[in-house]
């Protein structure tokens, strides 16, 4: 028989290579954010540059830069590829898991396993693990610090209190002074919550103060001093005018995250939400007695967890999904703690129907959308007929037996395991049914190869009126900046141009007199791509085009 702690390890690690590391090269980088991170770190290894981000040979400072030296390292080994500027993001996940599964075991023991797979299996987290991005670089030190300050809080080792200034440094370098903010803001809350202000001045310990320091400031000073405009950019556009004002178009009505928070906690969302209930009943009802009681502390320390991010970011004027990634870990803790407290007792209460059928509706109704996803990404509605009927009949069965187990007298013994089954096959079927879908109609990567199978050299490349996301998917696929003839002049050199489908006679009228011969139509993304001559004195006698 396998000892328990390896067969654990066995599961965790199954499962985070699985949900975070498999088919990460399946489809390209999507949005602007991900190839433009990607891009950015692949320009810092270039110059041999650890301070400044650069994108287009300039300096780029809108971030800190954690995720760039991780990818950077990435690259370093692997090569630059997709795939390798994702894979940071799927390890900080997998230590995040790591940490919280340490952390039961050695504080909440018993449902060490529960906990680090409810947190791996968060939609939210799988998403973010699988995104060359900075969100999960912050959720995953954060989620270390917040983890190391409870441990020093309850065992009074100073040890844990090192850890927790040094992931708070390495949070502020992932994405800036959020991360020192929203771990400063949950413990004061907790303070007054427990009336225990003293936690508030012990945590203030001034080795830890200087550790943080040490950590985090060398790079923000060294930036600073190489770029006079840093604190401007970063600190005053990037962060004040970005929480204060919809500068970079990013707005939402106050209530958005309280929907994309029950996503992001799918498929334990109904779950959580009994948890927390129960914590605010037993604090409402039992005050003076809750204030003694460690577990219920512990609730409360994680329900602020999850609740301050979200209620920050909701006063935001600019809101982005990945802005709450760092409270989901409150979220899985609280329900595995709940989980613990429950099973604990000899007979343990039944699983009430009501939350059965819900949880079982909830937790395979996202094989539906993952069965179609081929469908949805292409035509954007669902299909006609059979694929439907089949896809809901999946769900109803998968739903059936979840409720079925819950409201058993298995019950919540039974949570973790009937939860994960719709998790993976949602994860694969979505992999395995959608990958060339979403890789044709929302990366660059097929057009970027389709572009260059036609040239006989590298030409520069240029864009006219295409998304954000076309652009950057581009720029790192060919690894050179596209020029956008809306703000810049066309290259006097000969070039490639893509615009929207349909518009030759305004690429005529824009290349001035110079030779436009079309090339091809991408018709996933609805664009069209062009060769356009070199300026010359004598336009009707250009130079021949450089493709095939």
């Amino acid at each position: 028989m396998i000892p328990r702690s390896r067969s654990d390890a066995l599961l965790l690690a199954g499962f985070c290579t699985f949900l975070f590391f498999y088919g990460l090269a399946q489809f390209g980088l999507i949005g602007a954010d991900e190839p433009r991170y990607a891009q950015v770190a692949r320009e810092m290894l270039e110059h041999h540059e650890w301070i400044t981000p650069l994108l287009g040979g300039q300096p780029w400072l809108e971030k800190p830069p954690l995720y760039y030296w991780q990818t950077m390292l990435s690259y370093s080994l692997f090569g630059v590829s997709d795939w390798a500027a994702r894979l940071p993001s799927a390890i900080d996940a997998s230590l995040m898991v790591l940490a919280v599964y340490l952390f039961f075991r050695r504080f909440r023991r018993g449902v060490e396993l529960d906990a680090a797979l409810i947190c791996a299996s968060c939609a939210g987290v799988i998403g973010y693990a699988r995104a060359a991005s900075m969100d999960m670089a912050l959720a995953a030190a954060f989620t270390i610090a917040m983890l190391g300050w409870w441990a020093w809080r309850e065992s009074g080792k100073k040890i844990y209190l090192a850890a927790f200034y040094i992931f708070i440094a390495l949070g502020a370098l992932a994405k800036g002074p959020v991360a020192p903010f929203l771990a400063a803001a949950g413990i004061v809350l907790y303070a007054a919550a427990t009336r225990e202000w003293s936690f508030v001045l012990k945590t203030a310990w001034a080795p830890g103060v200087l550790l943080f320091c040490a950590i985090a400031l060398p790079w923000y000073l060294a930036v600073q001093m190489r770029n006079p405009e840093f604190f401007h950019v970063f600190i005053l556009q990037h962060n004040l005018a970005r929480f204060s004002t919809d500068l970079y178009h990013h707005r939402e009505p106050f209530w958005y995250y309280l929907p994309a928070t029950v996503l992001a906690l799918v498929p334990w969302t109904l779950f959580v939400v009994v948890a927390g209930a129960r914590v605010v009943r037993v604090w409402w009802s039992e005050k003076e007695s809750a204030e003694a009681d460690l577990d219920l502390q512990f609730n409360l320390f994680t329900g602020l967890w999850l609740i301050v991010p979200v209620l920050f970011f909701s006063l935001s004027q600019s809101k982005l999904p990945g802005y709450i990634v760092p409270a989901l870990p409150g979220g899985a803790l609280l329900l595995a703690d709940y989980l613990r407290q429950h099973l604990e007792d000899e007979k343990p209460e039944p699983v009430a129907k009501w939350l059965g059928v819900l949880h079982g509706l909830l937790s395979a109704g996202w094989i539906v959308p993952a069965l179609l996803i081929a469908y949805l990404v292409a035509q954007h509605r669902l299909p006609p007929g059979r694929p439907i009927f089949i896809a809901l009949g999946v769900a109803f069965v998968l739903a059936a037996g979840i409720a079925l187990t819950l409201v058993s007298r298995l019950g919540l013994r039974m949570l973790r395991f009937v939860t994960l089954i719709p998790v993976v096959l949602t994860v694969a079927a979505a992999l395995k049914l959608g990958s060339t879908a979403l890789d044709q109609t929302l990366s660059a990567r097929p057009l970027a190869r389709e572009i260059s199978s036609m040239e006989t050299h590298p030409l520069p490349l240029a864009v006219y009126r295409i998304s954000r996301e076309l652009e950057y998917g581009l720029t790192f696929y060919r690894n050179r900046r596209a020029i956008r003839y809306e703000f810049e002049n066309p290259p006097a050199e000969e070039h490639l141009l893509v615009t929207p489908e349909n518009w030759q006679v305004e690429v005529v009228q824009r290349a001035a007199g110079r030779r436009v011969s079309f090339l091809g139509h991408y018709g996933p993304q609805h664009v069209d791509y062009f060769w356009i001559s070199a300026a010359s004195s004598n336009a009707q006698v250009p130079s021949a085009p450089a493709i095939r």
